[in-house]
């Protein structure tokens, strides 16, 4: 009888355990709440450092040649299709903006190495001096965010390599990775 009771007694135990709750809700609200953290930094990120570098006095170029030049800068001469696909943008929008860039001789046109029949882009003399000169304000602008911060050379490059990471799975999520560049342009330590 004692073994029966015994093993009663084991079962009343295990029968009256309460099923466990999935964790789920919890995880799911707190990563929730992450997410909208994540979305509100990013948008403040993107604010502060627009502002930080001033009402672009001293910079002569749109945002739109900066961006097509940083990108055009980091590799081979890229197609309107190749810039359209990187950038997520009508080839006929981004026709506009590089023609824009022609007219003021920030970009050239050369012929396709490979024999293709369409043309590619590559940044002028002119377009990666006024490149650098605009870029040195945004770098200014960047260095005035981290001083504000208090941030160590240390704190900026653990920034830097969560930013690059995630930047990097971006590109891969959405298959953006910069198009005819060999890859991701490199960061700033050198590396891919």
């Amino acid at each position: 009888m004692k073994e029966t009771e015994g093993a009663q007694e084991s079962k009343g135990a295990q029968g009256s355990q309460e099923p466990q709750e999935p964790q789920e809700p919890q995880e799911s609200s707190e990563q929730e709440r992450r997410l909208g953290d994540l979305e509100r930094e990013l948008t403040l990120l993107s604010r502060h450092f627009i502002a930080s570098r001033g009402p672009r006095i001293g910079q002569s170029l749109d945002r739109s040649a900066y961006v097509l030049l940083t990108r055009l800068e980091t590799g081979e001469p890229l197609t309107l299709k190749e810039l359209a696909h990187t950038f997520q943008a009508d080839v006929s929008t981004i026709h506009r903006q590089v023609n824009a860039m022609l007219r003021h001789g920030l970009v050239e046109r050369v012929g396709d190495p490979a024999g293709g029949v369409a043309r590619r882009f590559r940044p002028t003399p002119l377009g990666l001096e006024r490149l650098e000169a605009d870029r040195a304000i945004s770098r200014a602008g960047a260095a005035r965010l981290i001083a504000a911060a208090g941030w160590s050379g240390e704190r900026t490059q653990q920034f830097l390599t969560l930013l690059v990471e995630f930047n990097h799975g971006i590109e891969e999520l959405e298959g953006l990775a910069w198009v005819g560049a060999g890859g991701r342009a490199k960061d700033s330590s050198g590396t891919k």
